[in-house]
């Protein structure tokens, strides 16, 4: 394969120190990189360098097949009782006039806006609020499942059942099983920002910590379901955190197996506590997600969000170890756009998803949340007729 080639290349350059020889040789055998070897990528691995083994990593595992689902959001409130400094979405309680809170009906209406389309995920997440608590969310999923049997629920970050749990008194194994006997059936990413402490405590010092995050991801993965992670890059964290934070995932996934996908999220610096802080440069993105996939070597997927760093940076991305740029989206999520992402209204049709990944010269299949193949679109021909459909939905103030 082309990725090979490129990478025999690299290895035969004589200008290559011997430290970067050595993973990329470590790359090209299937072994595993050091905590410390991840760093050296962070402080010397040039874009090229780290691009060429995250590609032939992708192209090993998936060669040029590039996923996307029809998904939608429901985004319950912006308002939180928490106060985490890189927030752009959520307000806090004394500033309820600038938020929504949906009833249950509401977000009900939401799933029934898409009777009839095929869609095959719903994406739940959003503040945390008291009356949005461990029965509620028990009995969300129940009705839409009744009402769909069919719809993939994806829901709530551990930062959401962390709180709902303390609240409801009952253990993380109580509560997870109780959530997967209503219809949950996978958990998002959110919440992981960065692990270690002394970041932690900064940025987001008041919910829930890495361990308890980690605790509640490993409680749902023994009940044999699955999840994915992410980690919020780009902003106080040096080098060393990062990998820090991955090396904990990996632990994990070494131990249970039930992390699907790893999905790096951009600090962005608009309307937020944090907006002194510069963000990262496009090519601090693609170093990132390179070398998440070359130290992430039991993740099966590494996931690029369109919406948040645009459609271009996405394309890009996609020759550096990504191999997911989510889904369709329908603009049913304010979360990237209110801190500042290019999207502003993020929604694309299958067809516009299809051809962004053709366009890079990559194979576009549409999946479910568990990466069953429902279309390959690699030599599907669309209708010169057919137009997006989206759908206004309601705003509460």
């Amino acid at each position: 394969m082309a990725a090979e080639y490129t990478l025999n290349v690299l290895l035969s350059d004589p200008n290559l120190s011997a430290e970067l020889k050595y993973i990329a040789e470590k790359v090209k055998n299937s072994q595993r990189i050091t905590f410390d070897e991840g760093v050296l990528l962070y402080e010397k691995g040039e874009l090229a360098f780290v691009g060429t083994l995250a590609n032939y990593i992708r192209e090993k595992r998936h060669g040029d097949n590039t996923y996307f689902n029809r998904n939608f959001h429901i985004e319950p409130t912006n308002l939180c009782v928490y106060d985490c400094k890189f927030c752009s979405y959520s307000r806090l309680l004394k500033q309820r006039s600038e938020g929504w809170e949906y009833s249950m009906e509401e977000m009900l209406d939401i799933v029934k806006k898409y009777d009839g389309q095929p869609v095959t995920e719903v994406h739940i997440v959003g503040g945390v609020l008291p009356q949005y608590d461990a029965p509620f969310y028990a009995e969300l999923f129940r009705k839409i499942h009744i009402h769909r049997p069919e719809l993939h629920v994806k829901a709530l970050t551990p930062v959401e059942y962390h709180y709902i749990f303390k609240k409801a008194k009952i253990s993380y194994t109580e509560g997870m099983r109780m959530m997967k006997e209503a219809g949950l059936d996978s958990i998002p990413g959110g919440g992981a920002e960065i692990f270690h402490p002394e970041i932690r405590e900064q940025i987001s010092k008041d919910k829930c910590t890495a361990d308890q995050w980690l605790d509640i991801h490993e409680e749902w993965h023994k009940l044999g379901m699955r999840s994915n992670a992410t980690m919020l890059y780009g902003h106080i964290e040096e080098f060393w955190h990062r990998v820090d934070h991955m090396e904990r995932l990996r632990q994990l996934q070494d131990r249970t197996g039930g992390f699907q996908t790893f999905i790096p999220l951009k600090f962005r610096n608009q309307d937020n506590q944090m907006s002194h802080v510069p963000e990262s440069t496009v090519t601090e993105d693609l170093r990132n997600y390179a070398i998440a996939r070359i130290y992430l070597d039991n993740f099966d997927h590494i996931k690029a969000y369109w919406a948040m760093i645009s459609r271009n940076t996405a394309q890009l991305a996609l020759n550096f170890g990504v191999d997911d740029i989510d889904g369709t989206l329908d603009d049913t999520t304010k979360i990237y756009s209110m801190a500042g992402a290019e999207e502003q209204k993020p929604g694309m049709s299958t067809r516009e998803l299809v051809e962004l990944i053709k366009q890079v010269g990559r194979k576009p299949i549409e999946r479910d949340t568990l990466y069953n193949v429902v279309t390959d679109y690699s030599d599907f021909e669309f209708a010169d007729d057919e137009k997006p459909k989206f759908y206004k939905l309601p705003i509460i103030s």
